[in-house]
Order: C-alpha cells, then sequence, then structure tokens
C-alpha cells in the first residue's frame, strides 16, 4: 500500500482498535507499524491482536509493522484507607515499606531499592509529576518528605525518581515473560521501557536472539546523558516525552527532541517521536493548532516516525487521528521549507563503501530525471543507509526476507517489496525495473537507480550502483552476463 509521504505512522492498539475491521481501516488509513502495549492486556489478547495484524496484512498485501512495547520496572504507592489523600504544601510525609493501608501522613512504597539510592534532597514525583516530594531524612525502609507540591495522591500512582540512578532490573519477571512470548509471537520490534544504561540493552539483546529488533524509549534523564552509548547499542530509538517530560523540566525536551532525532538520523538508525501527540482526539474529532504544530515538528526535524498512543487505543477516534497525521505529514512534506530544513541538516557519512554507494545514489537521482531508488537488502542496512541520506525520491526497498521488510515499514521513506533470491545482478535489476513500474513510481520510459551488493545474499555489501531503465527488454539489450 503506497503512501504519499515519507514519514511513518505507528498507532497503538487497544479497546477502541481490537477488531478486525478497525485495524483494517487504520492500516487504510495510514497506519503503518501497529503497537501493543505489553502493560494492558493479557497473553491472549495479544496474540489476538497480533493474528489480526497479519490477516490485514495478508488480505491487503500490504506489509505491517509490528512494535511489542515492554512495561518496565513501574513505581507504585501502596493504597490508602480511603482511596485517597489531599497532601498540602508544606506537610510532612512518609514513604515507607509498611503495607498497612495509607493516610494523610504515610503511605507504603513498595520498592526497597529506591530507598537503599535515595539521598537527603531528592525529589520524588508522584502522579505524572503532580505532586512533587522533597527527601528531608531517609533510611533502608523509609523516606521523611516534605510535601513541595500538593494535591490529591491516591491508590497505586506511579512514582518517578528524577535525581538518582536506581538500581533496578530493565527487565522486571514480567517483562522477562512478556519478552519470551512476543519474540516466540513473532513481533518486528520490542521497546524497551525505562532504559539507563546500556547494560539494559544488552541484558535484552542476549534474551532475543535476533528474533526481534532492538528500540530504546529515552525517557529517563540517566539515558539522556548516556544517550551516545545507547544508540549505539539500539537498533532503533523512541523519543518517549510523557515520562522525559515529568523527570525533566518540560523546557528541556523539544531541544533534547531536536538533538536525538538528529543523533538517530546521523546513524541511520530509526527514531520515533511519541507521547501526546494528538492527545485531545482522545475526547474531540478535531486536534487542537498546538498539537498540529507539535506533529509537523516532529516531521520538520526528520523523524522516521510519530506515533499514537491513547488516541488509537482508548479514543472516541482513532481513524480521525491517524488520518490527522496522515494529512499534516502530506502537507509538511510538500512545503519546500522542509525539503530546505531536511537537506541543511543532512551529515556526511562516508566511512564505507555502503556510504558512499547510497550517497551517489541520492546525488544522482536528484540532478538527472531519476524516478526512484531501488535498493536490496538482506538484514535491512543499505535500506536504512539509503533513508539516512532523506532523497527527494522514493525509496524501494528490495529483500527476500519478510521480517526485514517489517522491520523496515518504521524506516522514513521505504516502500518495501518481497523478492526472489536473487544470484545475478543483471536479474536485480530487471526485478527493480518491474517494481517500480508495478508499484507505480515509473512507467517503462522512465529510469532508476539501482544499488545492490555483489555476491548477493551477503548482509552489509552494497558495492555497486547502476542507472537503469524501467524497460526490461533495455535492459537485457545493453548488460553484459
Amino acid at each position: 500500500m503506497r503512501r504519499l509521504r515519507n514519514v511513518k505512522i505507528v498507532a497503538t492498539l487497544g479497546p477502541a482498535s481490537d477488531d478486525y475491521n478497525m485495524i483494517r481501516s487504520l492500516h487504510e488509513a495510514g497506519a503503518d507499524v501497529f503497537r501493543l502495549n505489553m502493560s494492558h492486556g493479557s497473553h491472549a489478547e495479544i496474540a489476538e491482536k497480533h493474528a489480526i495484524i497479519r490477516k490485514v496484512e495478508a488480505d491487503l498485501n500490504s506489509t505491517i509493522g509490528i512494535l511489542a512495547d515492554l512495561q518496565g520496572p513501574k513505581l507504585r504507592v501502596g493504597v490508602f484507607s480511603g482511596d485517597s489523600e489531599m497532601l498540602d504544601i508544606g506537610a510532612k510525609f512518609r514513604l515507607d515499606l509498611d503495607t498497612a493501608e495509607g493516610t494523610s501522613d504515610r503511605v507504603c512504597l513498595p520498592h526497597p531499592e529506591i530507598f537503599q539510592a535515595l539521598e537527603v534532597g531528592a525529589s520524588l514525583l508522584v502522579n505524572d509529576g503532580k505532586i512533587r516530594l522533597q527527601v528531608d531524612a531517609c533510611g533502608p525502609d523509609f523516606a521523611d518528605c516534605t510535601v513541595v507540591i500538593g494535591g490529591v495522591i491516591s491508590n497505586r500512582k506511579g512514582v518517578n525518581v528524577p535525581d538518582v540512578e536506581l538500581p533496578l532490573a530493565a527487565l522486571s519477571s514480567k517483562d522477562l515473560a512478556d519478552l519470551e512470548f512476543v519474540c516466540a509471537l513473532g513481533v518486528d520490534w520490542l521497546a524497551l521501557s525505562f532504559v539507563q544504561r546500556v547494560a539494559d540493552v544488552e541484558e535484552a539483546r542476549v534474551l532475543v536472539k535476533g528474533r526481534a529488533a532492538i528500540l530504546s524509549k529515552i525517557e529517563k534523564p540517566n539515558a539522556v546523558e548516556r544517550f551516545d552509548d545507547i544508540l549505539a547499542a539500539s537498533d532503533g530509538i523512541m523519543v518517549a516525552r510523557g515520562d522525559l517530560g515529568v523527570e525533566l523540566p518540560v523546557q528541556n525536551v523539544p531541544p533534547i527532541q531536536k538533538r536525538l532525532v538528529r543523533k538517530c538520523r546521523a546513524a541511520a538508525k530509526p527514531v520515533i517521536v511519541a507521547t501526546q501527540m494528538l492527545e485531545s482526539m482522545i475526547e474531540s474529532p478535531m486536534p487542537t493548532r498546538a498539537e498540529v504544530s507539535d506533529v509537523a515538528t516532529a516531521i520538520y526535524e526528520g523523524a522516521d516516525a510519530v506515533m499514537l498512543s491513547a488516541e488509537s487505543a482508548a479514543g472516541d477516534y482513532p481513524i480521525q487521528a491517524v488520518q490527522t497525521m496522515d494529512n499534516v505529514a502530506q502537507e509538511v512534506e510538500v512545503d519546500p521549507t522542509y525539503t530546505q530544513i531536511i537537506e541543511a541538516s543532512r551529515t556526511a557519512n562516508r566511512a564505507s563503501v555502503a556510504d558512499g554507494i547510497v550517497a551517489a545514489a541520492r546525488e544522482i537521482a536528484e540532478t538527472t530525471d531519476i524516478k526512484a531508488i531501488c535498493c536490496f537488502t538482506q538484514s535491512g542496512t543499505t535500506a536504512l543507509l539509503t533513508a539516512r541520506e532523506r532523497p527527494r525520491v522514493p525509496i524501494i526497498a528490495m529483500t527476500p526476507l519478510v521480517g526485514t521488510a517489517r522491520r523496515l515499514a518504521l524506516s522514513w521513506g521505504t516502500n518495501c517489496v518481497i523478492t526472489d533470491n536473487l544470484d545475478r545482478f543483471k536479474g536485480a535489476v530487471v526485478a527493480a525495473a518491474k517494481a517500480a513500474r508495478t508499484e507505480g513510481f515509473a512507467d517503462k520510459n522512465d529510469q532508476i537507480v539501482v544499488t545492490a551488493g555483489v555476491p548477493f545474499n551477503v548482509p552489509g555489501s552494497t558495492n555497486i550502483l547502476r542507472v537503469a531503465p524501467c524497460d526490461e527488454r533495455l535492459i537485457f539489450n545493453t548488460d553484459p552476463e
């Protein structure tokens, strides 16, 4: 299913989008990747959604990516005797390991590892930062705090600890079970929540065993500080602005977003901008002007994908939310300013032969009458390198591996075509010409650029470039064996 834009759209599935008709409609409206949130739903429900996505994919003959998002180590307070309490500014409040129901003076925080890491002066943020506590004294089983920002605290609200690195395992027991389940199920991407260090990514990679690509969610200050190393260890990145905006001053988030997106682009790794992009569309058929500008900003920055969370999972207007993102993307990408920004922010990467080949392909395509760049790829690396160039012409990623095509559904500008295994470059050129015509990117009188690696079927071996006609009769008449 050809899109009229390059940026990809990720839609989260949930109660509002859990049947065949809705999931198919979301894909037809513009969703390229579906996110399965492992924080909600049983394994049986996740498996049912996965099966529906694959049926939609088969029925529409359209490659769809599936992203499983692990919950990560969630920190929550216990319960209150009256379900909630009001905390006034300046009041004293204790967090401890006592499992008795909470009062206006204290509540259980059943995470001893937090108390072990806390220091006097540290901040504790409750309920997405709506309540802020400052630690006055602490020990191995308690923290005495002053209420800095007051409000209503209620049962099982989340707790963030932005000032310290917590000695938490990146993967909880639930995450470990979910990881094995979704990898066996056959998801394409696995998102890791609350990554703090490179070791978190490395641990997951050992467990995944190559069955899915690993995407690190950046939502902790520690992850921002160690981003270069985390990026190097990951296959992709999600700028998860929700928790990031809780643990850091909100004004810090936009420049961080811009820096991370550019670093991902330079590294040729997909990056998703996520959280609250069209939040008002949970209840309204129309977004706010600010939300539209937010989506547009991520696209202008060159993000590979933008994501819907509750808007498509639990909102009243999931299809309209996807359509809105699609419409914004199309409008932005035809703006001459978009091209100027993308090209001005392009980094020169010439570290390998493959880097040089894809850069040359983009330059040739943009200086002559070329309709598309067709790249043959096994692992997806060549397509990612081509996407890093952000060419003005479409990218057709040719691969014999369905898994590679599905993972590339997250990558900017890639239009994936499943092809037969090939062993000669002439056959590859003919296949590329047919694909360009069949997919509507060119006709028989046009030319395309073809890149591939010889010998074939060797990942990372891109070493040849050819400007070819889209009429295979001309290819056979002019090409030597």
